[in-house]
């Protein structure tokens, strides 16, 4: 349970409440600017009009849901996640922007009891690859929509179309063992990869005139090397990367992992490539 609410997704629930979501809203801002390079687009295929009532998934830190009640400046925002901490950041920023059309929620989008045809978009960016049952999750978010509203949302290209985990995760593996990454096709940020299995989801839902397209941006990970390899160290790929490892494997894994990132250094900062899907439906 999350709060009073039902949970499918236990184990993600338990991650996202615990170090993974700390990292995430300690750092909101360096997740931010890495997600944002894809907002512009997700924001454009979710056309949010100022009447219209917007559900963002996953909403994290909230700053798609905030971007989102900044456009339904009469409507109105609601994000749903499982990590308290996040949310509370979420909350706080919505507190500082003096924002009054956005609530956020715990819950588990999959068995969350959405109140029904309700909204008038469904938008997520990152945030829908990780439930236990996919096909329920989107079936659940197309009851809370009226007819004719809109989805848009991003997810991951597959991981070797994503330098900002392969450089640093290669040189890493130099010198630790590979780590457990789960059943292929369970929750996690690769579990929609695939775009036929993204489309399969989306039309099993009930979903119509699916669009999805390929997006790219330069993702910035810190200031210079040093900066973003203590970033970067903090994720979960990286603690799991490192967990098993002894002391020493795990430092020339770090030292490492700092100079294949010295490659990607330019004035502004550390900025390797990332790779989305954008896809976009409507509910008939």
């Amino acid at each position: 349970m999350t709060g009073n609410r039902p949970v499918a997704n236990a184990e993600q629930a338990k991650a996202w409440n615990s170090d993974e979501g700390a990292h995430w809203a300690s750092h909101h801002d360096r997740y931010d600017a890495m997600g944002g390079a894809f907002t512009d687009a997700l924001l454009a295929a979710a056309a949010i009009s100022e009447s219209d009532a917007v559900l963002d998934i996953g909403c994290g830190n909230g700053q798609t849901t905030l971007f989102a009640a900044a456009q339904a400046r009469h409507g109105r925002a609601l994000g749903i996640d499982l990590s308290k901490p996040m949310l509370d950041r979420a909350r706080a920023r919505a507190a500082d922007e003096g924002m009054t059309n956005v609530a956020f929620e715990q819950g588990d989008a999959q068995v969350y009891p959405l109140p029904a045809r309700a909204f008038d978009v469904a938008m997520s960016r990152f945030g829908v690859m990780f439930f236990d049952d996919p096909i329920a999750a989107f079936a659940n978010i197309a009851r809370s929509l009226r007819r004719g509203a809109r989805l848009a949302v991003t997810c991951w290209q597959d991981m070797s179309r994503n330098d900002w985990l392969m450089v640093p995760a290669s040189a890493a593996l130099q010198h630790v063992p590979f780590p457990d990454l789960g059943d292929p096709g369970g929750p996690g940020p690769f579990s929609l990869a695939e775009p036929t299995r993204l489309r399969e989801v989306i039309d099993a839902a009930g979903f119509e005139q699916v669009e999805i397209n390929a997006a790219e941006a330069a993702m910035r990970l810190g200031d210079d090397a040093d900066d973003a390899r203590e970033f970067l160290r903090g994720m979960g790929p990286a603690r799991a990367l490192l967990d098993e490892a002894d002391e020493e494997s795990a430092d020339q894994a770090l030292e490492a992992v700092t100079e294949a990132l010295r490659h990607y250094e330019q004035p502004g900062g550390v900025y390797l490539n990332g790779s989305a899907w954008l896809a976009a439906a409507r509910l008939p």
